[in-house]
């Protein structure tokens, strides 16, 4: 075995809790890892190259061409390999779960680094659609809210609720406002003033249980819950408590995007949850309202059905798992004195604690069906999609999987994969299971890539560009040329405004009717409201329309460029946007090593803010910077200023790592100058590099 060496708390990790219980040793866990990295490496090697020989091929065209037609641009990129022959296959992947295949739905992403945040999302398969109206604005509230219950809220909250019930679930000849009682039975009778009434579908009565009914419409389930002496219930014309939907249909755990994970402690940390998950043993326990909470798993949920036989619906969310892309290396594991593909080892740690599930040693099951699933991002290519099958199926062959236990989900948010999609999924047709579109990162990307032909509109500006939205529906078009409806998920990307649900109710809509059968949400109540559009859109249906729709692939080939200089005042505008926006991500990633935040923009309005859109806002200033829209000075004394700003926002935030007065010694505002400053040199505008730099150093003092 190569000479290997692991972090403490990494390999205290597998010792104690991975391996025990799946009968692999230590020395042949890492004996496998060892292997892969030297079967693997050198064509990650190769594939990284090749992206860096393309990027100079872009950068020496368009230092030469300005202003290229589309027509000229593709071919160009034609005759450079970039934009490969279009190879269209049918996807053949079989044995994934009925949350993959056949129910459309919301989708969380938390980071696998916090336990209780996992433990929720999990969890929220079924969410309290009371709650989530009560406590956010999508009813508009008038006034501050009573301590406790308050019933002026309550009874608005039922008012919407018989709203919506009598459009999702109409009854024949009244209104849910006004049943006094639903009654389960062989057949739902909901009583009211006038007499018995039935649903106007009596197919949507899927059973009961012990305190409630439950209905079904497009394949999901929503129980109205029954207690009269409930604080709620008292106050309700039915006694009902509430109104549990089914909302977070599968929830990606994330190692990448979302986390901090710098070394061997934070690692462990995250594949920590994702064993703990998996084997059900996972708790956290914290303090609400001044009592201790320990948040667990749910179980399974037990009705009986219309003819009386009994039946349990999922308690919790279908998990897969978001490994990093090819790029990433980390020194917790060193293999021959070299830091490991962390990609691989991600890949195998999650497979190895997925043994759990595949084995039926955890408390739930996550697989059904006996699948695993992972994530992979940032593809740039066919051969890398090619390799990450080729990865997966080492790792099954060595852990003792089936062949295709390990199934992938693709995410499209780099250019050259998006132009090349049809290829990328060809090359893992009997593994993939989902697509997705990422509107930050293909941002950030389409920025870097063509760099040199000149400065980019604005950023909200890339929202209408042609580009986005070719790309917005070709993603869709090519999963459904490709077979994805019935077998596969066909994904759209995060509402990033956590705490503006109103405007998500109002626009969110648009992605199942944009033939998506999943789409990503920021928390919980957000899963819970934004269910009600797969609820009111039959998301197969509307494939069905959608199939045989061809977006042109040369529509992602219009470059985003500014038309005219903007002004002096819009400069400032967009420069100060991108610097706070950078600056408030940044000092809590290195700081305070949080991967994913809610950070106050200028406006005080809390934005979801990630790598991605970290990526877009420092390539945007980057790509400004080399073209003299804005100077270094500039950018310099702008970022000065929007730290002071950035630190009187989050001055409550606990053990909060100012950045003002001393600048130079802040490895957060230093880390943010240097995102901008070597943008244009860091490979595919990533920021992984600078951030892990600056973190260790933080950690390290």
């Amino acid at each position: 075995m190569s000479n290997l060496t692991v972090d403490d708390a990494l390999a205290a990790f597998a010792r104690n809790e991975l391996l025990p219980g799946i009968g692999i040793t230590e020395s042949e866990f890492w004996g496998i890892l060892a292997d892969l990295q030297a079967r693997f490496a050198p064509r990650i090697a190769s594939l990284l190259a090749r992206r860096d020989e393309l990027q100079e091929a872009l950068d020496e065209w368009h230092s030469h061409s300005e202003q290229p037609s589309v027509a000229e641009y593709e071919a160009f990129l034609t005759g450079i390999g970039y934009l490969e022959p279009v190879r269209q296959a049918q996807i053949t992947v079989a044995g994934a779960d009925a949350e993959i295949t056949d129910i459309s739905g919301p989708q969380l992403v938390v980071p696998a680094t916090v336990p209780r945040y996992a433990l929720n999302a999990a969890n929220a398969r079924w969410g309290s659609l009371f709650d989530a109206l009560y406590g956010t604005d999508v009813l508009p509230r008038a006034g501050e809210l009573a301590p406790g219950y308050d019933e002026r809220r309550g009874a608005q909250v039922i008012a919407e609720v018989d709203r919506l019930l009598d459009e999702l679930f109409p009854l024949a000849g009244a209104s849910h406002a006004a049943v006094t009682a639903y009654v389960p039975g062989s057949v739902f009778t909901a009583r009211t003033p006038g007499g018995d009434v039935p649903l106007a579908d009596p197919s949507q009565y899927a059973g009961r249980s012990d305190k409630g009914v439950l209905l079904r419409r497009n394949g999901l389930h929503v129980e109205i819950v029954t207690d009269p002496g409930h604080v709620v219930g008292r106050s309700h014309h039915a006694g009902v408590c509430d109104v549990v939907m089914e909302a977070a249909i599968t929830t990606i755990v994330d190692l990448e995007d979302s986390v901090a994970c710098v070394d061997g402690e934070d690692k462990a940390a995250a594949y920590r949850t994702w064993l703990g998950l998996l084997t059900g043993d996972l708790s956290a326990t914290f303090t609400k309202d001044g009592r201790e909470i320990t948040r667990t798993a749910n179980p399974d949920r037990e009705y009986l059905a219309p003819d009386g036989s009994r039946f349990t619906l999922h308690g919790r969310s279908l998990l897969l798992a978001r490994t990093v892309g090819h790029h990433m290396r980390t020194d917790a594991v060193l293999v021959d004195s070299m830091p490991v593909a962390e990609g691989i080892l991600d890949t195998l740690v999650c497979a190895a604690a997925a043994l759990y599930d595949l084995r039926g040693l955890g408390k739930h099951a996550n697989s059904r069906t006996g699948a695993v699933y992972f994530v992979k991002p940032k593809h740039h290519s066919p051969a890398e999609v090619e390799l990450s099958v080729d990865i997966a199926a080492a790792v099954e062959s060595a852990l003792g999987m089936p062949r295709n236990t390990i199934k992938l989900g693709i995410m499209d948010e780099e250019r050259r994969m998006s132009l090349n999609l049809e290829s990328a999924i060809a090359a893992a047709k009997e593994r993939v299971i989902f697509i997705n579109t990422g509107f930050l990162d293909r941002t950030g990307d389409e920025i870097h890539s063509d760099f040199l032909a000149g400065p980019m509109v604005r950023k909200n500006d890339m929202k209408s560009s042609v580009w986005l939205n070719a790309y917005e529906d070709r993603n869709v078009d090519v999963g459904l040329a490709s077979g994805f409806a019935g077998r596969a998920q066909v994904g759209k990307g995060m509402w990033a405004k956590p705490a503006a649900m109103a405007d998500m109710v109002e626009q969110k809509i648009a992605h199942p009717q944009a033939g998506a059968n999943c789409a990503w949400v920021p928390s919980p109540t957000a899963a819970t409201l934004h269910a009600l559009h797969y609820l009111r859109t039959d998301v197969p249906a509307r494939q069905a329309e959608l199939a045989g729709r061809a977006t042109p692939r040369a529509k992602l080939l219009e470059l985003p460029l500014l038309t005219a200089r903007p002004t002096a005042e819009e400069i400032d505008a967009e420069l100060r946007t991108n610097a706070q926006s950078i600056l408030g991500y940044v000092v809590r990633w290195v700081g305070l090593g949080i991967g994913c935040s809610s950070v106050p923009d200028l406006s005080g309005v809390d934005l979801m803010e990630d790598r991605a859109t970290l990526r877009i806002s420092s390539q945007h200033i980057a790509n400004w910077l080399h073209h003299g829209i804005v100077s270094e000075a500039q950018v310099r004394e702008t970022f000065a200023q929007m730290a002071a700003l950035v630190d009187e926002q989050q001055r409550d935030v606990a053990n909060y790592p100012a950045m003002c007065p001393g600048l130079a010694n802040s490895e957060s505002f230093q880390a943010a100058l240097e995102l901008v400053f070597t943008g244009r040199e860091e490979p595919n505008g990533y920021t992984e590099r600078v951030l892990t730099k600056w973190r260790k150093a933080a950690k390290a003092r």
